[in-house]
C-alpha cells in the first residue's frame, strides 16, 4: 500500500512527538531557567525520585524500576551521593524500592524508606562512616507501606553520641491503604527501637475531619493516596494525598495537648496530581527536581533557578510540570513545562553572592 505524502509526514511527526515525550523537553517560563544536574546511568541506576540535602552533599534515590510492594526477591534501589556540582561521591544499595529519602537535621544521617506499597523497610546511612543500619516494621495498620519521612521539630532532643543512633521519633506517611473509605492511619509516628524495629502509633486518620481552605466548611477526609510530606515555614505538616488531588495541612501534629487541627487544600485543577512540594527558604537558591521517567525511564535530575525567589513560596511537582502553588486557592502556576514525570524535589538556599 502506498502512503500519501501528508499521511507519511503525519506518522513521522507522531512518532517524533512520542519519542520527544519519552525523553522530555523541559521548558522554563521566564524568569526561571532549567539545566541538567545529574542523569541516571543505564544498567547501574535509573528512575530518580526523592532528593535529600545534607552537609555532606546531595543524595538522590534511584528506584531502578523495581516493584514497590517488597515482593521482588533480591531487588534493590540505589542511593547516589553527589557533590553540589553533580559529581558522584559514593553509591549505596538498599533493599526494595526507595521512595522516601530525608536527611536527619541533627546528625545529617540519611534515612532511606523502601516499599511504599507493602512490606516496608528503613535504612539509615551514615555517609561519613560509610555505614548502613537496617530497620524493619511489623504489619502495617493500614495494610500498605510507608512513603515519606518528616522529622519532628524538637530543639531539646539530643542524640547520645555520634557512634550510635539514639531512639528517634519521626512522622511517616502511611501509603497504599487497603480500604476505601480509609479509616486507618494516614500519618503515623515512628519510633526507632534498639532491637532494629520501628514501632508506630497513629497521628492522623484517613477519615479525619478537616476544614476546607477555600470554602471554610467542615469535610470528612478519605485519604486514598498519602504520599509526600514536608513542614511548611509555619511549622505545620503538609501531606500530599496524590491521587485525591489534595494537600492536608496538620497543625500541631501528634500534639499531646489534643490541639491538633487539620486543613484540606484541594487543587483548583482537580485533574492535576502533585508529588513533592518544597518551600523557598531564601530569596537566592535553586530547586532540584527529578524527572523520573525522562530519557526513556533512565531519568534526569534538573536544576531550576530564578533571579530571586520569594521566601516561603511553595513549588510543587505536577503531572508534567513544576509549578508555584498558591496555598490559599490551590492554583498551580507552571514555571517549567514539558517534563515526563516529575517527582522528588528539594530547595537549596544560598546567600547573595558578593
Amino acid at each position: 500500500m502506498k502512503l500519501r505524502s501528508h499521511t507519511l509526514l503525519t506518522l513521522i511527526s507522531g512518532a517524533l512527538c512520542s519519542a520527544l515525550a519519552a525523553v522530555g523537553q523541559p521548558t522554563p517560563i521566564a524568569p526561571y531557567t532549567v539545566s541538567v544536574f545529574a542523569t541516571g546511568v543505564p544498567n547501574m541506576y535509573t528512575q530518580p525520585d526523592s532528593i535529600a540535602v545534607s552537609r555532606d552533599g546531595i543524595f538522590i534515590g534511584y528506584g531502578n524500576g523495581v516493584c514497590k510492594d517488597g515482593t521482588c526477591p533480591g531487588a534493590s534501589s540505589t542511593i547516589v551521593q553527589y557533590s553540589t556540582k553533580g559529581t558522584v561521591i559514593k553509591i549505596y544499595s538498599v533493599p526494595g524500592h526507595n521512595d522516601g529519602l530525608k536527611a536527619e537535621p541533627k546528625t545529617h544521617r540519611i534515612w532511606a524508606l523502601q516499599n511504599e506499597d507493602g512490606l516496608p523497610n528503613l535504612v539509615i546511612i551514615d555517609s561519613r562512616k560509610g555505614t548502613q543500619t537496617p530497620y524493619s516494621f511489623g504489619p502495617t495498620p493500614h495494610g500498605g507501606g510507608y512513603d515519606d519521612i518528616a522529622f519532628i521539630h524538637d530543639d531539646d532532643q539530643e542524640h547520645e553520641t555520634d557512634d550510635e543512633i539514639a531512639s528517634r521519633d519521626v512522622f511517616l506517611s502511611a501509603s497504599n491503604p487497603l480500604n476505601n473509605p480509609n479509616i486507618s492511619p494516614a500519618i503515623v509516628r515512628g519510633h526507632l527501637n534498639q532491637d532494629g524495629t520501628v514501632s508506630v502509633s497513629p497521628v492522623l486518620l484517613g477519615n479525619a475531619t478537616a476544614t476546607d481552605v477555600t470554602t471554610g466548611g467542615s469535610v470528612t477526609l478519605n485519604l486514598q493516596d498519602p504520599d509526600s510530606m514536608i513542614f511548611d515555614p509555619s511549622g505545620d505538616l503538609v501531606l500530599d494525598s496524590q491521587a485525591d488531588s489534595e494537600l492536608i495541612i496538620v497543625h500541631n501534629p501528634g500534639s499531646e495537648d489534643n490541639d491538633q487541627s487539620v486543613l484540606r487544600l484541594g487543587l483548583a485543577n482537580t485533574s492535576e496530581q502533585v508529588d513533592d512540594t518544597v518551600f523557598a527558604t531564601s530569596s537566592h537558591g535553586l530547586i532540584l527536581v527529578s524527572d523520573r521517567d525522562a530519557n526513556a525511564k533512565t531519568g534526569v535530575v534538573y536544576t531550576i533557578t530564578n533571579p530571586e525567589f520569594a521566601p516561603g513560596a511553595a513549588y510543587t511537582a505536577g503531572l508534567t510540570s513544576v509549578g508555584k502553588l498558591d496555598f490559599h486557592t490551590g492554583v498551580i502556576t507552571p514555571v517549567v513545562t514539558g517534563m515526563v514525570s516529575p517527582h522528588g524535589m528539594a530547595f537549596i538556599g544560598r546567600e547573595r553572592e558578593r
